[in-house]
């Protein structure tokens, strides 16, 4: 199996070290190429451009920051699309709009590649030691081909569907939620604190009675101990998850009025804080409401 990732940022930098495990001939490229160095003096080979990572590749990976970056990556005579072989195979495993990964099967079909979905919960850490979760969906015999490299870089990976749009889907109502749990928590701490409660022994006590979960317990202490920097997930990605949630909603016609309120901390959260915060900074950004 010969692989290629497209984007070495803070994620794809750990999910392409893995991929070097299953594949020693790993071709990597990113915008900024001195990213690559630490990847090639581990043994993968740089690629000068998308068409290059792509060619005489079975899989190609991808992880971009957003919709744009995955599709200034797919076009032009140097973009992965130029590149790709008819019958190979592209994972997209950015966060992106369910409507974008539809067009993007699109333009895959009609050159005769293939293409699934394959987002992915997890912070850096995660990426780094091969524990992502990854929910993927695309035409069932491309997943079973793309399973044993996934499952390399994850420990679960889960099947949702045909069309690849379903599990950006699921993406988007994971990160919804993620974030909706840090902003419940950060409510309640600012209660807490104001009424006395030290931040450390509430998490103590949800986190070891009825909110046992990832969620509350990692984010749980990052809102105690105000660790927003070095940011895991920057703000403004998050800002743009909680936009796409709301397109996603609108074209569905469901209401999701919270996600109204989680924009609008993120969106004073990155004015006060600066661009480089973690989206759960949004805790202080309440606790400043409360007056603490």
């Amino acid at each position: 199996m010969k692989v290629s990732v497209l984007g070495l940022g803070a994620m794809g930098s750990g999910i392409a070290r893995n991929a070097l495990r299953i594949d020693p001939s790993l071709l990597v490229w990113n915008r900024s190429a001195a990213k690559s160095a630490p990847l090639v003096a581990a043994g993968a080979h740089a690629a000068q451009s998308p068409k290059a990572a792509a060619l005489e590749r079975d899989i190609v990976l991808s992880m971009l920051a957003d919709d744009s970056a995955l599709e200034a990556v797919l076009e032009g005579p140097d973009g992965l699309l130029a590149g790709l072989a008819p019958g190979a195979l592209h994972v997209s495993m950015s966060t992106i709009a369910p409507a974008t990964a539809e067009r993007l099967g699109e333009r895959h079909r009609e050159r005769g590649q293939r293409f699934i979905a394959a987002p992915v919960f997890g912070r850096p850490d995660a990426a780094a030691a091969a524990k992502l979760f990854i929910v993927a969906a695309g035409d069932p015999a491309e997943c079973e081909r793309a399973r044993p490299l996934l499952e390399a870089l994850g420990q679960r990976v889960f099947l949702v569907g045909e069309r690849p749009a379903a599990a950006n889907v699921v993406k988007l109502c994971g990160n919804f939620m993620i974030l909706s749990a840090v902003e419940a928590f950060a409510e309640a701490m600012a209660l807490a604190r104001k009424s006395g409660v030290p931040a450390a022994q509430l998490v103590e006590v949800l986190t070891g009675s009825l909110f046992d979960c990832i969620a509350y317990r990692g984010y749980g202490s990052t809102l105690a101990q105000e660790r927003f920097r070095p940011a895991g997930f920057a703000a403004p990605l998050g800002l743009k998850d909680m936009r796409l949630v709301a397109q996603a909603a609108e074209a569905q016609r469901v209401p999701m009025p919270l996600v109204g309120l989680l924009r609008d901390h993120l969106l004073e959260t990155i004015a006060l804080e600066g661009e480089d915060i973690d989206w759960s900074a949004i805790g202080r950004t309440i606790a400043r409401h409360g007056g603490l």
